[in-house]
């Protein structure tokens, strides 16, 4: 699935001062991806606050989403859970028209076994008429889906088409990526170890940090993807300070303080998440002036 490799994006929800969504910011932000080269976004991901949007603000957010994109980029929604007849049940009664494919989150909180985990997305894989990206990030599920879980349902299933794997764990990644089926996708979900992924074989990044300098993310994904690693790298020394700061109070307030920075939204998230301290605004405000600075 060539739509799907390189640089993906976990686009943010912004709100305005009193936490409403603001739309406008939203388009605005979708404009700087595509105008500076990422290949597809991820609409209601993780980092995109769903889980304290209302049902019908998720519905407003695609809409404007795909208004904007207007077909330029694929897009992936994110449809997750840990209910799996809720998630089925959605899968089967919306309309998935405009997006490319679905990312779907291991169950979290309940902690299936691994027989759960391969259940669950064999009920999700049987029901969409898209095709799935699995999500492995166990720091937010409390579960890590092992690499023969991974495998057996790359194998088992057609439209399982390959992994978003957040585990922070290269050998993990490095594992599944020896054994996978030619075509199956393994996707870093992690910004910090996305270029070593790529080197050993990844089809590249669903990235945070990447919605905040798009083009430069971007370009040093690329150059990863050509086996250009010596320039790669460089450009990671670069940015890898930006990455750690982005997520030192977590995700998206440090991704927000960042857009704020560069005057594409601003940087309020909803509770129980709070936005950036000013001890962070101000070293991410630094990161940015040096790293122009730096490049002119």
């Amino acid at each position: 699935m060539e739509k799907f490799v390189g640089t993906g994006i976990a686009l943010i929800t912004p709100f305005k001062e009193d936490t409403s969504v603001d739309y406008d910011a939203l388009g605005k932000l979708v404009e700087f991806q595509i105008k500076n080269g990422v290949d597809y976004l991820v609409v209601l991901g993780t980092t995109g606050e769903p889980a304290t949007l209302t049902i019908e603000e998720q519905e407003k957010v695609k809409e404007t989403i795909v208004a904007v994109t207007r077909k330029r980029v694929p897009l992936v929604l994110g449809l997750g859970g840990n209910n799996t007849m809720g998630v089925v049940e959605a899968v089967k009664s919306l309309d998935l028209s405009a997006y490319d494919a679905i990312l779907s989150v291991s169950p979290y909180y309940n902690r299936p076994t691994q027989e759960g985990i391969f259940q669950h997305f064999k009920a999700i894989a049987a029901a969409s008429p898209l095709p799935v990206i699995l999500y492995n990030v166990p720091g937010r599920t409390a579960q890590n889906m092992t690499p023969k879980t991974v495998l057996r349902l790359a194998n088992n299933f057609e439209n399982i088409i390959g992994i978003k794997e957040a585990a922070g764990d290269l050998a993990q990644a490095k594992e599944i990526l020896a054994n996978k089926p030619e075509k199956f996708l393994v996707i870093s979900g992690d910004d910090m170890i996305a270029l070593p992924m790529i080197l050993e074989g990844g089809a590249g990044v669903i990235s945070v940090i990447g919605q905040g300098l798009p083009k430069d993310f971007s370009d040093l994904t690329d150059l990863g993807l050509k086996g250009k690693s010596e320039e790669a790298l460089a450009m990671l020394d670069s940015i890898k300070a930006g990455v750690a700061l982005i997520f030192e109070e977590g995700n998206p307030a440090g991704i927000k303080s960042l857009l704020k920075k560069i005057n594409i939204c601003g940087d309020q998230v909803r509770l129980p998440l709070v936005k950036a301290t000013t001890v962070l605004e101000r070293k991410i405000a630094k990161f940015i002036d040096e790293y122009y600075n730096c490049k002119r």
